[in-house]
């Protein structure tokens, strides 16, 4: 994520920029940024995970939309550009300055990385759960397996699972099927931790 030269936008101006930008820009309080230029891994995962989940889901009226799809996001407008979406009913989209905005997602997936792991898990999470059809949301980290889930139950509790075996095989309430982390991750090499330090190793004894 990398800001646009300094200036304040207005959103009629960042839409302009958007209908005439080769990449995705986000917009904030007048700040524009573009979130274009992700690293290997980041787009490997993202490409598993879509080809893996839009496998399980053929022959259902169900889409699963990749990190082009904008996402309408009331509390945080005008939109958002989620790494992935899914949802398992009639696709709800709104126009705003001549660009198209999916209403309706019902699982919502990012990506993690050390610059938005953060925000990721905080404020955009409480932004997401303005959208009255959200009720999963999934993190994924880039540098071991290891995937959030959090659905959400009907008194507005959001449960959440941990997985971090690539044996591990995640339940997707929202579109009713089931993803495997060996899937997610096919491809995927992860760094070496490296040998532990003797401080680490007293702790472990």
């Amino acid at each position: 994520m990398t800001a646009v030269p300094e200036k304040v936008y207005s959103i009629e101006e960042y839409l302009e920029l958007e209908r005439n930008s080769e990449e995705k820009l986000e917009f904030w309080d007048g700040h524009v940024w573009s979130m274009s230029g992700a690293r290997f891994v980041h787009n490997l995962i993202s490409s598993n995970f879509n080809w893996a989940l839009g496998n399980r889901l053929v022959g259902r009226p169900c889409s699963v939309l990749p990190s082009g799809m904008r996402v309408k996001v009331p509390d945080y407008p005008p939109y958002r550009y989620p790494d992935a979406t899914a949802l398992c009913e009639e696709p709800e989209i709104e126009t705003i300055g001549g660009v198209e905005m999916l209403v309706n997602p019902q699982l919502i997936v990012e990506i993690l990385s050390d610059s938005t792991e953060a925000f990721d898990r905080g404020d955009k999470f409480t932004y997401y759960k303005s959208i009255p059809s959200f009720s999963e949301y999934l993190l994924i980290a880039q540098h071991r397996p290891h995937v959030t889930q959090f659905v959400k139950h009907g008194d507005g509790f959001w449960a959440n699972f941990e997985y971090n075996d690539l044996k591990d095989v995640i339940e997707l309430r929202s579109v009713s099927c089931s993803l495997a982390l060996v899937d997610i991750y096919r491809d995927v090499t992860f760094p070496d931790p490296g040998p532990l330090s003797p401080r680490q190793n007293s702790h472990l004894s």
